[in-house]
């Protein structure tokens, strides 16, 4: 694999040459400014790792630079973590804060290394795994088109949008296209989950623990372990499990309830909320630390009214699909009824739309659903 690594300070450049040195499978090019680089590289670079803060040209301005002709990975200090955050709209693959571990550097050239292969070798026979979603729109394509950059790395992801936007389907999406998709995805959602037993759901527990703890069972961590854990509705979770949960994810390893042994967990965290998090942490109901840990990407998910496009397509597609599952002859809309459902403003969003469709599926009579089956001018249309 060819790498360019293009970093101003000259101790940090000379010390990464070294290191690499016991690395035969890389070979390294340095370069102490990204004006040089963009000079010399050329279509041999496999991967280009770079500083943000740098004389000349910063590293942002560099990856405008490449337009997306390279895979990239940022090396940045604390101050400059916000910038980081935006190159991976611009297509970066990782990024690591100074000052790191050469292992971690390695460790995120050889994920990248590994996810080029897959790509190369299945380039010809694979397209996105789009399983979920019903319609499209602008709207829809430019929250996938981030969503498409994030799920190629490991950074936290957290989903933002109003309730039934489709927030798990898009967890799902992010997990069926990364590079942990053959693992397990695990959802769990905190505002199901009694606030005495989220701990126990999260970690498990041993024989004996509680009361009732006739057997030993493992939490959702570790079955999720290899994959992505999809922590839903993360606003209703109890402040003292927050801690653990932070604890858990930097230290990368969780411990039952009524047990003192560590397990080592490898996985990525996709968490949602329709909470403003930002008033919780001000209220004292949500750690801080624990929201940035959580909030590498955000991606905010639009409410249907702003996909409007899509609001046709799923409620047909709905409508196919209920009347396959009721065994129903074919049905369809008339005109007035599409465009009552363009008219409605859909405050429940997809969950409503779905639901107000089958219900419309079941009760109306005859193949053609009229604009009083939808029953919408008891909804305020």
């Amino acid at each position: 694999m060819k790498i360019a690594i293009v970093e101003d300070d000259i101790n940090m450049r000379k010390s990464l040459e070294i290191s690499f040195e016991d690395f035969k499978e890389f070979e390294i090019t340095t370069f102490k400014n990204a004006v040089d680089a963009l000079k010399k590289l050329d279509d041999t670079y496999d991967l280009i790792i770079t500083d943000i803060n740098m004389p000349k040209m910063d590293g942002i301005e560099f990856i405008k630079e490449l337009n997306g002709k390279y895979e990239v990975i940022i090396m940045t200090g604390n101050a400059t973590l916000g910038r980081a955050i935006e190159s991976i709209h611009l297509g970066v693959k990782d990024f690591l804060l100074k000052p790191f571990d050469i292992d971690a550097l390695i460790e995120a050239i050889k994920r990248e290394d590994k996810i080029q292969k897959v790509q190369k070798t299945a380039k010809k026979t694979t397209k996105k795994d789009t399983q979920g979603f019903l319609g499209s729109s602008k709207a829809l394509e430019s929250a996938l088109n981030i969503a498409d950059k994030a799920c190629k790395t490991d950074a936290s992801i957290l989903l933002l949008g109003q309730s039934g936007v489709g927030k798990e389907v898009f967890a799902s999406y992010i997990h069926k296209n990364s590079p942990r998709a053959k693992k397990p995805f695990v959802a769990i959602n905190m505002a199901a989950i009694p606030d005495n037993l989220i701990e126990s759901e999260l970690f498990g527990f041993e024989k004996g623990a509680f009361t009732d703890a006739s057997e030993a069972k493992a939490g959702q961590f570790e079955l999720a372990n290899g994959g992505t854990l999809f922590l839903d509705e993360i606003g209703e979770m109890p402040v003292g499990v927050q801690a653990k949960l932070l604890r858990a994810l930097q230290e990368k390893e969780v411990r039952r309830l009524g047990s003192s042994k560590s397990i080592k967990i490898d996985l990525r965290v996709v968490s949602a909320t329709n909470a403003n998090l930002s008033e919780k942490i001000t209220e004292g109901e949500f750690r801080e630390d624990l929201y940035y840990r959580l909030n590498t990407i955000p991606l905010n998910i639009p409410p249907l009214k702003e996909r409007k496009d899509e609001i046709l397509q799923i409620a047909e597609a709905t409508l196919e699909q209920n009347c396959q599952k009721y065994g129903f002859e074919i049905k369809s809309f008339s005109d007035e009824a599409k465009e009552q459902l363009l008219a409605y403003t859909w405050p429940g969003n997809i969950r409503e739309l779905i639901s107000v469709v089958e219900r419309a599926t079941i009760l109306s009579d005859g193949n053609i659903i009229d604009s009083d089956s939808l029953h919408l001018e008891a909804r305020g249309l």
